[in-house]
């Protein structure tokens, strides 16, 4: 063999060290445990054969504790770029056989760069948590890299779509960067994030509880709403990314993937006009509606296990990708509370950072009352909605089906907020509040005189019905664009988003609003 035969054997033998990763044994236990290594999650991630290594050889300089004897292969963690349905996507994937995955100043400095060239390139950045957290015996060298992580999450938040998937455990400082993200993906039973773990809660609280049911999927999926995702396993959650993937344009400067749709644009659905119930204290699922009106009935839901009193979603109509925001009648009667305007608020603020139109379903009858709700900070929350419609700048749909009362028609995307065009069904009630507890303030003491008080009574609620409980009040205003009949929604929709699809909007120059957090 030549000398130039020679070095290319010579690489060729430590890029296969390096491809064993923390060995065989450890690999085999992972295997037994259901879990994919950080290799074959990113092959499964991106198209096959394009996903592209870098920083292979990168190692740690640490010589603290007798480090400097420990072989950390690509200091565990794998960093790259690919293509992802045949787009550009960076990303790193932890390797926990390699020293649990644990973060150091190497470590950081590979995610960073790989951070810094989504930037430059426009593209999507995607993290693979698998990480036993910071490696202690690196010190501040690895609260450092943290840091520089932390610092280039914010800088690349709305420019890049960032997503995270937990994968393993995610613990004190490694939380923060996927807090920091668009989206969190986690994998039930096999992944949890927590700032202190349950070893330290009992020893300072004497507080015992599980690293499920401290910081599982379902846990943050359903209480916290710190995740967006709940998968069933790693290849799950790989899909689940994907397809999110396919709503989302690489960066803030481009319009979101038109996708032909096969579905008719001006299909009609009749079982939309019989969907609202002739009580109107009775409920339906406001996903029917959702189903009925989109693509193909598809739509993908972040968020579907919290606050579940509204519904955020992607969807297409006619192959445009959109946002959608809707209260949900079937739980709580579709109330806004604290939780379900944060949630909407930031699934807003994205749609609107990336350029993907908004349609706004209302069916609402105030904010949730209540001390707790009050004491938590309602105003404040509440008014977070009201800010953000307020702010964003991209076409805005709204169609109220039903209830729109009081300040939660104001919050819930109407035209004083800037929605480009409202539509309301004939069953929609606009108005400050309900009939009856209009009826009680307005004509207390006519009642009270009254010969027969509830008679009076029902009498006064069924004028304040025929009044102001209709669409019709509002749309003498221009507040409402059109009545339409609910059949007829898809195409009514279709035809407004392609008619604003190329509205151009600005808000006053500043450095930025401080909203109400």
């Amino acid at each position: 063999m030549g000398v130039i035969a020679d070095k290319i054997q010579e690489l060729k033998e430590k890029q296969e060290a390096i491809l064993k990763m923390g060995g065989d044994a450890a690999l085999a236990k992972r295997k037994e445990k259901g879990k994919l290594n950080a290799r074959e999650r990113l092959n499964l991630l991106f198209d096959t054969g394009t996903f592209r290594e870098i920083d292979m050889f990168v190692t740690h300089r640490c010589t603290n504790f007798g480090m400097e004897k420990v072989d950390i292969p690509a200091d565990g963690v794998v960093t790259g770029h690919g293509k992802v349905n045949g787009r550009v996507v960076f990303a790193y994937s932890q390797d926990f056989t390699s020293r649990a995955g644990s973060l150091g100043e190497m470590q950081a400095k590979k995610i960073c760069k790989v951070m810094d060239m989504a930037m430059k390139a426009g593209a999507p950045m995607i993290g693979i948590n698998d990480s036993g957290g910071a490696r202690i015996q690196e010190g501040v060298d690895a609260l450092s890299g943290y840091g520089e992580i932390f610092f280039r999450n914010s800088a690349a938040s709305g420019v890049i779509p960032q997503i995270s998937a937990i994968m393993g455990p995610t613990a004190g400082g490694a939380v923060y960067s996927p807090a920091m993200t668009d989206f969190i993906f986690m994998v039930k039973e096999s992944s949890y994030m927590f700032i202190t773990g349950p070893n330290v809660i009992k020893a300072v609280t004497g507080e015992e509880i599980s690293f499920e049911d401290l910081g599982g999927a379902m846990t943050h999926n359903e209480k916290s709403g710190v995740a967006q995702f709940a998968a069933e396993s790693d290849e799950d959650a790989i899909e689940q990314i994907k397809t999110l993937l396919s709503y989302l344009p690489s960066n803030n400067m481009e319009d979101p993937p038109m996708v032909p749709s096969q579905d008719d644009p001006n299909r009609q659905d009749p079982g939309l006009d019989t969907l609202i119930p002739d009580n109107p204290n009775q409920s339906y699922d406001i996903k029917e509606v959702i189903t009925a009106i989109v693509d193909d009935g598809q739509y993908f839901e972040p968020h579907q296990y919290y606050a579940k009193n509204i519904v955020i979603c992607f969807a297409r109509m006619n192959g445009h990708a959109i946002g959608i925001i809707a209260n949900q009648p079937s739980v709580m009667a579709g109330c806004l509370d604290i939780d379900a305007s944060d949630k909407a608020t930031r699934f807003i603020r994205f749609c609107d950072a990336f350029n993907i139109p908004m349609l706004t379903i209302a069916d609402v009858p105030g904010y949730l009352p209540g001390s707790h709700q009050e004491w938590g900070g309602i105003i404040r929350h509440g008014a977070k909605l009201l800010w953000c419609y307020s702010e964003a700048t991209v076409p805005k749909l709204l169609l109220i089906t039903r209830k729109d009362y009081g300040g939660s028609y104001l919050a819930m995307c109407s035209k004083h907020l800037g929605a480009d065009m409202a539509f309301a069904w004939p069953s929609a009630e606009i108005a400050v509040m309900g009939a009856e507890g209009a009826a009680n303030i307005i004509h207390a003491r006519e009642v009270k005189n009254a010969d027969d008080p509830a008679a009076k009574r029902k009498e006064k609620i069924e004028e304040y019905e025929t009044q102001f409980s209709n669409p019709y009040c509002a749309a003498a205003r221009g507040y409402v664009d059109a009545v339409i009949v609910p059949s007829e929604t898809r195409p009514r929709l279709i035809d407004a988003l392609e008619a604003m699809i190329t509205k151009r909007e600005s808000r006053p120059a500043k450095k930025h609003g401080n909203i109400p957090m």
